[in-house]
């Protein structure tokens, strides 16, 4: 909100439906009871209502899912640059599934509508969230910038946590060593660490070799002692447990966690989300038994995830400040901005809206105009997704859609891969508008509770867990009909790789979304069916 003043008149120009920086301690109610705390000096109100930025179904859109908002300044924007191009909603089983779908859709649009990278926006709740886009950005060799920020690869903690487990899998990289061997800090200084380099420089060793080498103080040597024994920990653990064992000890042992969580600003909580984030990534390598861009992946061990993400942690990229690159922010971060493309995802309860904003009405009216900012930052295309299932330190939570989906008008949506079913002729009506809609649990009246059930995907793919049994992975054969508990029914059309590596190519025919899939099948769980 601006003021401005000329002799005795103050002119104050804001949008109540922007709002959106209360946790800066910002307050809505300024430009809410500007009328009313200055009724007596006359008030005249001019309410700007062309959008000269959006098409009309992007317009509209935004109007509906504001009017859920219990107070506002009302008004209705429109636009006179016709209906365009529908909403689009992508359901996924899966964020891993979200990530894909959303790059697949940028290669379309870049293809179809000839869009440059630099006319596409992902939007996203938490700076979190990038992670797993970068990862299909970069499969598919699609340019990507991360706004007012770094990649989530290149963001400090996750450089600690990832240096923490390279360094359990070759004790020998010794720019993981030197990153963490004082972090936190355990008393190993720059003085201790130059006097084990020069004895390494002198006998032509490996710095790691060198540890326990040098005439230290008592204090130093204790120090390198006790670090050297976790690094040791730390190995066996990679050697002996899968990826996300290891690394989850190694978060924990290393007193990464626990330095993190006595951060509690909003930086801090940031951090501790990206670390998390990393961790639920690795989950995720070893829960997943597709197989994507690769072949090479023998095993499940801490060793091959690091080998899977290295072209992501690649220090020495060097990124082409003239080329064209998708962008990626917080909504936060796109408020000013606009973009002929723009894909809003993870809009799941308690990610989008934020689950910090649940316990008050307030709170979610906050959340829905910063859903309406996002909305409204796009000029062509807009894309909502949202996936049923994505891990949440270390555990697979599976996710509601978010209430504000079901504020977004039926006939402004246009499905993709069955995204409808859990919005069609069956989606929650919506409460009148004059209804009084604050209610004592504090969560919007336009959305009706207990329609959204978790999701099963074994069920409701008619598939009775308890009767699933899995043959043993040697006796699947190409030709075979098979079942898959997330996937469904499905055909082997082929299998290749040796005895020990053997991955099948099966097509999967669920109605809402067939597709072919590799899969490794030392890792995967199919039945025979025929």
């Amino acid at each position: 909100m601006h003021y401005y003043k000329r002799d005795r008149n103050i002119c104050v120009v804001g949008d109540d439906a922007q709002s959106i920086y209360a946790f800066r301690g910002a307050t809505i109610q300024n430009i809410l009871d500007f009328e009313k705390d200055f009724e007596k000096h006359g008030i005249k109100v001019f309410k700007l209502e062309q959008n000269y930025r959006s098409t009309e179904h992007i317009v509209q859109t935004a109007n509906e899912v504001i009017g859920y908002n219990r107070r506002q300044i009302k008004k209705t924007i429109w636009s006179d640059k016709g209906d365009g191009h529908k909403i689009k909603l992508i359901k996924a089983m899966t964020d891993g599934e979200e990530g894909q779908r959303i790059a697949d859709n940028i290669l379309e649009q870049k293809n179809r509508h000839h869009l440059r990278n630099s006319e596409i926006a992902i939007l996203y709740r938490t700076n979190a969230q990038s992670r797993v886009f970068e990862e299909y950005l970069r499969r598919y060799n699609i340019a990507y910038k991360i706004f007012g920020g770094l990649s989530f690869y290149q963001r400090k903690e996750v450089k600690d946590m990832v240096a923490y487990l390279r360094l359990a899998v070759n004790t020998m990289d010794e720019e993981a060593l030197r990153r963490v061997i004082n972090y936190p800090k355990r008393g190993i200084g720059k003085t201790t660490l130059d006097k084990i380099s020069t004895v390494a420089a002198q006998l032509d060793k490996p710095l790691w070799e060198c540890l326990g080498r040098v005439q230290l103080s008592k204090r130093a040597s204790g120090a390198i002692a006790d670090f050297v024994a976790m690094i040791k920990s730390f190995q066996k653990k990679a050697e002996g447990e899968n990826a996300y064992e290891a690394a989850s000890y190694i978060a924990k042992r290393s007193g990464i966690m626990d330095e993190l969580k006595a951060d509690n600003s909003v930086e801090g909580i940031n951090r501790m989300e990206n670390v998390n984030a990393l961790l639920d990534g690795v989950k995720a390598f070893v829960e997943d038994d597709t197989i994507i861009d690769t072949e090479t992946i023998a095993d499940k061990s801490l060793a091959s995830y690091l080998q899977n993400i290295a072209l992501l942690t690649d220090l020495d990229t060097k990124e082409d400040e003239n080329s064209e690159y998708v962008t990626l922010m917080s909504v936060h971060a796109a408020k000013g901005l606009e973009f002929k493309s723009v894909f809003v995802v993870g809009m799941e309860e308690k990610l989008f809206p934020s689950f910090m904003s649940l316990e008050s009405q307030d709170g979610i009216d906050e959340e829905r105009r910063l859903f309406y900012v996002a909305i409204t930052r796009a000029e062509q295309f807009l894309t909502l997704s949202y996936a049923n299932s994505r891990y949440r330190y270390g555990q697979m939570r599976y996710n509601e859609p978010s209430r504000f989906l079901q504020e977004v008008p039926l006939e402004r949506l246009e499905e993709i891969s069955g995204a409808r079913s859990s919005f069609g002729s069956n989606r929650p009506g919506f409460m009148d508008r004059n209804t009084d809609n604050g209610n004592s649990n504090g969560s919007s009246g336009a959305r009706v509770s207990g329609n959204f059930k978790k999701p099963d995907r074994a069920v409701s793919l008619g598939i009775d867990p308890k009767e699933f049994k899995p043959n043993a992975p040697t006796e699947i054969q190409a030709g075979m009909k098979v079942l898959h508990l997330k996937f469904g029914e499905g055909k082997v059309l082929s299998i290749d790789g040796g005895s020990a590596n053997r991955i099948a190519t099966i097509f999967f025919k669920n109605a809402s979304d067939p597709q072919q899939r590799k899969i490794m099948l030392k890792f995967a769980k199919l039945q025979i069916i025929g």
